[in-house]
């Protein structure tokens, strides 16, 4: 009998473009409040007048950033005089490489790659809008990177008090936010907040109805007729709702269906699916990993290897040593760092009370999966 077997030149994929987590799809359902409401703070913007901050608020994959990035490109059809700019602060995360996209996107170019000043480069955006008599809306994506590498002042002052400078300038923020630990407007320092007051959008989480309804929609769009029965594409929904974010279950489309594929059937069962889980599930880490710095990264991987060898809460001063000797940091560098990873979640930073408070760390990953993902991230 003849297997039901891809020939060598098919694919199970009739637009694989659906299942890239930066893809943005035409039709976008269960986030209709939350664009209605971006579009009433940036609508002032389209008459000429600044923008209302704003701060789209909610856990990874909860489609603040496809909301976002759907009213720009509404802004973009509609006019030129409000112009919007898309930052990804996990890649852009300082005050200059920030606003040297924001030059890029004004001017058409990129600034000078040496001897330019910071003021340089804003004088040069602030002419372009006054003279072209544009206004301009910021969105600032994973805002709470620059919390992290504690830049979030030096990017939000000069963009809200750009008018006091610069007479007739008009300039919006929107900070999307990930981490629900942060409190953006509570962060800032006063003379940004003064200035900054912005409105929250909460996005929640999508139930598992609404789950189902997303993913149906990409493999409709992404995959050929059959590929993925509903059963299977069931087990999909479980397992992202045991994930918590949608990133994972677009993902775990993409690599179940590449592993039926590969062994040239014309479906998708479900051992695709539960081998694809072991590599998606770890969405979240690989995205925070591809944010650290080249010395981050190191003592990532020391931590790593020391709980691997432990397997068990580690005191932070016996950690420290570790790091020390491994990769010569300072304490106090250490500690900013470790903080950043307790607020990024890659590790559980807290307190044992006994004799003295004792500082402890776990990591929130398997040891061993992190250190596969920093080998994998170095040889990108």
């Amino acid at each position: 009998m003849k297997k039901n077997l891809l020939m060598w030149d098919e694919t199970l994929f009739r637009d694989p473009e659906v299942f890239e987590i930066d893809y943005v799809p035409e039709q976008f359902n269960h986030r209709d409040a939350q664009i209605r409401e971006l579009a009433f703070q940036v609508r002032p913007g389209l008459r000429g007048g600044r923008p209302l901050n704003t701060i789209c608020r909610g856990l990874p994959g909860t489609g603040k950033t496809t909301s976002v990035k759907k009213v720009l490109a509404e802004i973009e059809e509609a006019t030129k005089k409000l112009v919007p700019v898309y930052i990804n602060c996990q890649i852009d995360n300082t005050k200059f490489a920030i606003f040297s996209q924001i030059y890029r996107r004004v001017t058409g170019h990129p600034p000078p790659a040496s001897g330019t000043s910071f003021k340089q480069v804003f004088d040069a955006i602030a002419r372009v809008l006054q003279r072209e008599e544009q206004v301009l809306l910021v969105a600032l994506d994973d805002a709470n990177y620059l919390l992290y590498e504690n830049e979030i002042n030096q990017v939000l002052y000069p963009l809200l008090r750009s008018h006091e400078a610069y007479p007739g300038v008009r300039i919006g923020v929107i900070a999307i936010v990930s981490d629900m630990s942060v409190s953006l407007q509570n962060e800032v320092d006063a003379r940004v907040a003064s200035v900054f007051r912005p409105t929250e959008i909460y996005f929640p989480p999508y139930s598992g109805e609404e789950v189902h309804d997303i993913l149906e929609e990409r493999v409709l769009q992404g995959l050929y007729p059959n590929v993925l029965r509903p059963e299977t594409l069931d087990l999909v929904v479980e397992q992202t709702m045991k994930s918590g974010d949608l990133r994972v279950g677009i993902d775990l489309l993409k690599r179940a269906a590449l592993n039926a594929e590969k062994e040239a059937r014309r479906s998708v069962d479900r051992e695709d699916v539960c081998k694809a889980y072991e590599v998606s599930r770890y969405l979240h880490l690989a995205f925070s990993l591809r944010a650290l710095k080249a010395e981050e990264r190191q003592v990532l991987g020391r931590i790593a290897e020391m709980s691997a060898r432990d397997n068990q809460e580690m005191n932070a001063g016996d950690v420290y040593r570790f790091v020390k000797e491994q990769v010569g940091v300072s304490y106090t560098k250490y500690y900013e760092i470790i903080q950043k990873f307790d607020a990024m979640r890659l590790l559980n930073l807290h307190y044992r009370q006994g004799r003295g408070r004792t500082r402890l760390i776990s990591l929130r990953y398997d040891p061993g999966r992190v250190l596969e993902h920093l080998g994998q991230e170095q040889t990108i």
